[in-house]
């Protein structure tokens, strides 16, 4: 009897794996929001406020004359020239980075950071979530002041070994780098570049109502502490979170498990150091500093400690050759993130854009207009992400606009600073904030998710403090 042929059976078809959803590289996100800006100019209409000269000499904008002007849409070869001319916009930023990151490693050279963090470590050991609020105090204080926020990336380098070596993770370091500086920012006492600029357009005494500011600056930090403490429980909890950090910043050399001595020369240049940062305090409050100013001096403080902790100056010039291949990525992103400024004054609509929030913010009820003030301030910083910069575009729009709905000059600055500094380390556009995750080695991605339950937070007690000083009516003291 003849056998049957065995059937043939089908092959199993092979599962293809799922593709996880890969978050862009930031020079991603950042070109896709330059083409956006540039396909915008086709849209948005050219416009033009008449400028005129404000406070120390610095052109602003005259509200009362505003005209449409022929567009000028960005084309293909002014779209390409955008990125490189916003790295030469930005340079004075993308130095000061530079500088700040050559000195930090002329710190680290010379042993002073491997002791600082040491002691650190051995003095809150025993307690160590006590050092969330001592630190977020001390940096926010001193930004509530002199008002630079992009002296997280000072903050930055040190506090990864710190909290490494406490047994947090980098996002730890980065969030009270970060969070401190913000917090600082927003509720700036003395800033120069926010505060006292704006009082000077809304003619008004130059850092006056500090105190209610100081009680915002409180509830800020407060908040920020609380956030990180909860942070800092979920580490306890999740120690792999710890280990993954350990184990991508292990190449830094900061984790010997050792005691570190200096010698004398060590500890005088360690005293150098509080001397050059209180002198940094008093010249940017005194003399104003601006970031080329802050960049030599960053320069100066790592060849002068160096050669006080006994480096060669062939020592020192590697240590900031070494430290300038690190920071690159971060200063390229901030020379990155200013294409699309760029774009926008080329394409003439930035003015056009203020006229049509403005607009906006005018038409709505009187008791939360500051609310209209503190959305389109923070909106208006993703394509302006300065400070300063925004002062002398916005304020004198914002400060007729108050006097118009019936709230105080006061009360539409601090709308403009809260406004301003919430945004500051959300939008991919501020330089100094994506640099400072970068160097963290944080991506964007996790950043954003990290951050922003703490930024729903600031967001309502900006609220609640706007409406309040609405309602009392806070005037200049």
């Amino acid at each position: 009897m003849r056998a049957e042929a065995p059937i043939a059976q089908p092959k199993p078809k092979l599962q293809q794996p799922k593709r996880k959803f890969a978050f862009p590289h930031i020079y991603v996100i950042l070109l896709i929001f330059v083409a956006g800006m540039s396909l915008a100019s086709y849209i948005i209409p050219a416009g033009k406020y008449e400028r005129v000269e404000g406070p120390m000499g610095r052109m602003m904008i005259n509200p009362e004359v505003f005209t449409f002007i022929d567009s000028t849409p960005i084309g293909l070869m002014d779209f390409l020239k955008a990125i490189p001319q916003g790295m030469v916009s930005a340079s004075s930023v993308v130095f000061f980075t530079f500088m700040i990151g050559g000195a930090f490693m002329v710190l680290k050279d010379t042993g002073i950071i491997h002791f600082g963090v040491d002691r650190l470590t051995k003095r809150f050991s025993t307690n160590k979530v006590l050092i969330i609020p001592v630190l977020l105090v001390t940096f926010s204080v001193i930004t509530a002041f002199i008002g630079t926020p992009e002296l997280a990336l000072v903050y930055v380098p040190i506090l990864i070994p710190l909290m490494i070596k406490l047994g947090y993770d980098k996002m730890m370091a980065a969030g009270v780098a970060l969070i401190a500086t913000t917090g600082g920012f927003l509720s700036a006492l003395t800033n120069p570049g926010t505060v006292g600029l704006s009082h000077q357009i809304a003619e008004l005494p130059v850092y006056s109502g500090a105190g209610y500011r100081f009680l915002l600056l409180i509830a800020i930090i407060l908040s920020g502490v609380v956030f990180l403490l909860l942070y800092a429980k979920k580490l306890e909890k999740n120690p792999q979170l710890v280990k993954q950090s350990l184990k991508e910043t292990a190449s830094k050399h900061f984790f010997e498990e050792k005691s570190y001595e200096i010698t004398t020369r060590q500890k005088i240049a360690g005293l150098v150091v509080i001397i050059m940062f209180f002198g940094m305090i008093y010249g940017v409050l005194t003399y104003q500093w601006d970031f080329v100013t802050l960049a030599g001096y960053f320069l100066a403080v790592g060849i002068v400690v160096g050669i006080v902790a006994g480096l060669s100056g062939n020592q020192i010039s590697e240590s900031f050759n070494k430290e300038f291949r690190d920071v690159l990525l971060g200063a390229m992103i901030i020379g990155v993130a200013r294409g699309v400024a760029v774009v926008m004054e080329e394409s003439q609509i930035i003015d056009t854009i203020i006229y049509g929030l403005s607009h906006v913010v005018s038409s709505l009820p009187s008791s939360i207009t500051v609310l209209g003030m503190l959305a389109t301030q923070g909106l208006f910083n993703f394509f302006v992400p300065s400070g300063s910069g925004q002062a002398l575009i916005t304020m004198p729009i914002m400060i007729p606009l108050a006097d118009i709905v019936g709230t105080t000059r006061q009360t539409a600055i601090l709308a403009f600073q809260i406004g301003d500094g919430l945004s500051n380390i959300i939008f991919p556009t501020s330089g100094y904030f994506m640099a400072t995750i970068a160097a963290a080695g944080i991506s964007y991605a996790k950043w954003a998710k990290f951050i922003f339950p703490l930024l729903i937070v600031w967001f309502l007690i900006g609220c609640v403090f706007l409406l309040i000083a609405h309602a009392i009516a806070w005037g200049p003291f």
